[in-house]
């Protein structure tokens, strides 16, 4: 029995240890400092912008493609326990000079079988009537992009995993990875130790002081997003068709029961890689932003406000998924940014793919 430690059980991790879960002769532990979903899972609003993305070839677009693909049988596997948003994605444009830009992505896509839409302004408010600017020229609609609760979505591998023999462990932070010869053969836990013949870290943040522990670290930096909840009378627009809509890089995310989720916001930190504290000024302005776009959010009632941090690799491409520089046993499934929850699935077929083969040939 191959034995494979998953270190962190945000989305990334939750979703790794269930695709392995069906893979033959392995045993999978899940270990973590705190239970699942609590830290950039956490932050995360679930906005799938998969079709959309002007990532058109190449690694971006390839892990966005299957990943997106995989959501639609994924959901279905897991049941209707997990809110997903099928009514696709409206990004606003404000900018004449960019509309050549969507026209050449939206023909890109055609070939590519993902449909877009370019809409013009009547075309908008006859769909989306809460939309109302004075400098909207356009909005892009991407039928295929979705929205997923993150939370749920994570509670919802962690308990199929579990019916499936992986075993989880919170509130047990891993203090180190031990190895010999660049190869990893225990977890330290100041509970004990645990022997494994694979380890995988997903651990966000936390991922760069693992790396430490095996001499590779890995520079992983937090960006600061914020976001608010809120709650109105009655649904705004048509009740029945009610897409996530971004503007200005702001989304408006309908919860259902009128309620909708405003942000995220992207705060970089400084040159050391400190990050600012969540600012209520800068939440505010958030809000501002999306009334100017979708004035009936002056009605709203703030029910919730939130920040978290999202790791974002230094000096290298996001997400950072392989084998660990030097090692043989050791994979890398973080630092995925702003876009953990829509590379999930791909970050999970890439741990399965490089596990597998070497577990069926010890089977």
């Amino acid at each position: 029995m191959t034995k494979v430690a998953v270190i962190g059980c945000g989305v990334v991790g939750a979703m790794i240890a269930y695709e392995l879960s069906l893979i033959p002769g392995l045993s999978v532990t899940v270990l973590d400092r705190q239970l699942p979903a609590q830290a950039s899972t956490g932050a995360a609003l679930g906005v799938l912008m998969g079709a959309i993305s002007q990532k058109v070839k190449g690694r971006s677009w390839q892990l966005r493609q299957a990943s997106m693909q995989r959501y639609e049988t994924l959901v279905a596997e897991l049941g209707h326990c997990v809110p997903y948003n099928r009514q696709g994605i409206v990004m606003l444009c404000f900018d004449e000079s960019e509309l050549l830009r969507w026209q050449n992505l939206i023909e890109i896509r055609q070939t590519q079988g993902w449909p877009i839409e370019l809409w013009d302004v009547p075309k908008l408010r006859s769909r989306c009537p809460q939309i109302q600017h004075p400098d909207l020229v356009a909005a892009i609609y991407s039928p295929c992009d979705r929205q997923i609760d993150p939370t749920a979505l994570t509670l919802a591998l962690v308990e199929a995993a579990k019916q499936r023999g992986v075993r989880f462990e919170f509130d047990r932070p891993v203090l180190s990875i031990r190895s010999a010869e660049n190869h990893a053969q225990q977890i330290v836990t100041a509970s004990g130790n645990l022997s494994v013949n694979w380890v995988v870290v997903a651990a966000g943040l936390g991922s760069t002081e693992l790396t430490r522990s095996l001499d590779a670290p890995l520079d992983i930096r937090p960006v600061l997003g914020q976001a608010l909840k809120v709650q109105l009378p009655d649904a705004i627009g048509d009740a029945a068709f009610q897409p996530v809509i971004t503007g200005d890089d702001v989304h408006l995310v309908p919860l259902g029961q009128h309620q909708y989720w405003i942000g995220a916001t992207v705060e970089l930190p400084d040159e050391a890689g400190v990050v600012a504290e969540a600012s209520p000024d800068r939440l505010e302005r958030v809000f501002e932003d999306a009334i100017a776009f979708c004035p009936a959010l002056t009605e709203a009632k703030i029910l919730q406000t939130w920040s978290g941090l999202r790791p974002r690799p230094h000096n290298q491409p996001a997400p950072v998924i392989g084998l660990l520089s030097g090692y043989d046993n050791v994979l890398l499934a973080t630092g995925h940014y702003r876009n953990g929850v829509l590379l999930a699935p791909v970050t999970a077929a890439a741990v399965c793919e490089a596990i597998a083969a070497p577990a069926q040939q010890t089977a």
